[in-house]
């Protein structure tokens, strides 16, 4: 592959990954503020509220857009995040190929843990402090005169960082890089798995949506249940704010063993119901809106170049 082909292809999958990073945003963002909810709840003698009374508490006390809160954050880095997952994925992918073009699912699997550990550090942490920080706001958004400290994903950032400092962005980012790099890793390589079973199985190149819609289901909803402990600390970590001078380990340590001795070890499992709910079928929009995307944009790189040729 030339130079310009893999200019081509890259942007192809930067693109490509955006636009299925902001469908995604747009369709599942009220699963994810209910999971903030859930992990941010904390025992006060009576029995945690599932996920169906969390949703319906946050909109009956606060109003039907409170679900939407941090969607700004989101939406601003949801974009980046997806069009860098894609184009680090194939990035690292192709340093695994053979000289066949073929690559194992345990190379595959790495691939996944470079994109995720990529976007965590480029977009996610700082991404999901701020969003966690809109999210944990319990005012309610019917009431005009209830301000909140935190306006807006701009707002927020800016204060979050005048008041505590850039590195706040930061924080949890080695909790965040860990749940990122098994969720991708575990989620192309099943991906991968099951599409190569299907291309394979129907001799076809590009398969049907709601083939790869369900296959995106399946893969979407693996991650979650691997690292479900870590995603419950991280959410409790950058929700806080810290005034001592702890390292980022201890304050970890902390947060889980206090988490535990008060709450069981049930609690490190809070919000997975919402969180499996969110990611599964947000894998399932992302793969079904990227692999379309990214079949449309090779269709007119491929007549662009063409029209070129008979020009010339």
């Amino acid at each position: 592959m030339s130079s310009t082909q893999k200019q081509k292809k890259g942007a192809v999958d930067f693109v490509a990954g955006g636009v299925a990073g902001l469908f995604e945003a747009l369709c599942c963002h009220p699963l994810d503020t209910i999971k903030v909810r859930m992990q941010l709840y904390k025992k006060s003698g009576q029995k945690p509220p599932g996920f169906i009374k969390t949703g319906v508490n946050i909109v009956q006390k606060e109003g039907f857009l409170s679900l939407y809160k941090g969607l700004g954050a989101v939406v601003i880095g949801i974009v980046p995040k997806m069009a860098i997952r894609f184009s680090s994925y194939e990035f690292y992918r192709s340093f695994f190929l053979d000289e066949n073009g073929k690559i194992s699912t345990g190379k595959t699997f790495l691939a996944g843990v470079g994109a995720g550990i990529t976007e965590s550090v480029m977009v996610v942490n700082p991404m999901e402090v701020v969003k966690i920080r809109l999210q944990a706001q319990h005012h309610s958004m019917k009431d005009p005169l209830d301000i909140p400290k935190y306006r807006n994903a701009p707002h927020a950032a800016y204060l979050i960082v005048k008041e505590e400092g850039f590195s706040t962005l930061y924080r949890g980012v080695s909790l965040t890089c860990a749940r990122q790099a098994t969720n991708q890793g575990a989620n192309f390589a099943t991906y991968s798995t099951i599409k190569a079973y299907l291309q394979k199985q129907q001799n076809t190149e590009l398969l049907p949506a709601w083939q790869t819609s369900i296959v995106g289901l399946i893969s979407g909803a693996v991650g979650p249940l691997t690292n479900a402990p870590l995603d419950t600390i991280k959410t409790r970590l950058q929700k806080s704010k810290f005034t001592n001078k702890e390292n980022g380990l201890v304050r970890i340590v902390k947060i889980g063993k206090q988490l535990v001795k008060e709450e069981g070890i049930n609690a490190l499992y809070k919000g997975i119901t919402p969180r499996i709910m969110r990611v599964a079928p947000g894998q399932a929009v992302v793969f079904t809106v990227y692999e379309a995307v990214k079949h449309y944009l090779k269709l007119c790189t491929k007549y662009t170049s063409h029209k070129l040729k008979v020009r010339k």
